[in-house]
């Protein structure tokens, strides 16, 4: 007779494969912890020291029926091959998806307190891949500008003008003619708009100057109310905030601590510009669009010519758009896919509006 304590097959196989996934997950975070130290180091062990909790869970519930070892689902042994050669953010931005998509929630089988901690998982990962995002997001958003803007304005001028009926020779010249004038134009605009802005931050820095003249301020006219009233506070906050820097007095010197004072004249810096120098933004952008934009010209670069040659371009630049717009996806948390092919309609979109013109106003694709 069969055994009435045995768990259906079907039950089974879906703790087992549970159990591999956890195991997979906290393979993940403890070789992830193997590339960072201090406070993330510590976080990402915990959270593999809770995917043990879940593991043994799983293992209690399969008793003597564990069976072979399994392997995780695919997505996570992935993610293990890319924490061991990456660890970056990428990785963390992956995990969190995996997180966000735990099927504990509508498993009788898994308790409330699993299935609450995969949720808290989330938004663990979550905080420690927006510290990478912080980090790399000015530099991020420069490359993804630059090379859309390079793909999608070089291949609407090379569609735009094969379309006419213009010689090869002239649409080539004119692709390489608009990728230099990009490029040039790119890294000319993002120097200046990176000294610009540090210039402004600059001009916002209090002046070291200041620290000198604090000690002979009359405490009782106070006139450093009016630098926090002119940061924003009230005039009741500026009082009581101006009078205990005033306070703040070093016996041994005599003089004032103004630390207290730097810090609360010192402008606020969005953690997600990333600054940087003008130079490097400047040669960044210009080799980011010239990338981009190289990608509309090789079929031109290689002897192609008519309608080979558009559909190639146009080919080359919408898995260059599908390829960008994944990686969008894989950092900000969202789906891939949904953003890949948002990339690819915009972008091949743009351009065939171009196309359209250069067929309106031509003669015939030549």
């Amino acid at each position: 007779m069969a055994d009435q304590n045995q768990p259906p097959e079907a039950d089974i196989r879906r703790w087992r494969r549970y159990l591999a996934d956890e195991q997979a997950e906290a393979a993940v975070y403890r070789d992830l912890a193997g590339r960072r130290s201090g406070e993330e180091r510590e976080i990402l062990l915990a959270l593999a020291d809770a995917e043990g909790r879940h593991e043994a869970h799983w293992r209690a519930l399969l008793g003597d029926r564990v069976g072979a070892p399994r392997k995780g689902a695919l997505r996570t042994r992935v993610l293990g091959l890319l924490a061991r050669r990456f660890g970056s953010v990428f990785v963390l931005a992956l995990a969190q998806r995996a997180e966000a998509r735990s099927p504990y929630d509508g498993d009788a089988d898994a308790t409330s307190a699993m299935a609450a901690d995969e949720r808290i998982h989330e938004e663990v990962v979550r905080g420690l891949a927006a510290r990478g995002r912080q980090r790399l997001s000015g530099t991020f958003r420069a490359a993804v500008f630059g090379v859309n803007d390079g793909l999608v304005s070089n291949l609407a001028l090379v569609l735009g003008i094969g379309a006419t009926g213009v010689p090869t020779a002239t649409i080539l010249f004119t692709g390489i003619a608009g990728l230099l004038a990009g490029a040039l134009s790119m890294g000319a605009g993002e120097y200046v708009s990176v000294r610009s802005q540090r210039e402004l931050l600059e001009a916002s820095t209090p002046n070291p100057a200041t620290r000198s003249v604090l000690s002979h301020l009359d405490e009782a006219a106070n006139e450093l109310t009016l630098v926090y009233r002119a940061q924003g506070m009230t005039p009741e906050d500026a009082e009581v905030h101006a009078r205990e820097v005033l306070r703040t007095v070093a016996v041994a010197t005599g003089a004032l601590d103004v630390s207290r004072l730097n810090a609360a004249a010192a402008p606020t810096v969005d953690e997600h510009e990333a600054i940087g120098t003008g130079a490097g933004a400047a040669i960044s952008s210009f080799c980011f669009f010239a990338s981009g934009a190289l990608l509309p010209v090789l079929p031109y670069l290689f002897g192609m010519q008519g309608v080979a040659a558009i559909v190639v371009a146009a080919v080359l630049v919408g898995l260059a758009l599908l390829a960008t717009g994944a990686v969008v996806g894989l950092l900000s948390g969202g789906p891939p896919l949904k953003r890949a092919l948002r990339q690819l309609v915009i972008g091949l979109g743009a351009a065939g509006v171009t196309y359209l013109l250069g067929l309106l106003f031509g003669t015939t694709v030549a």
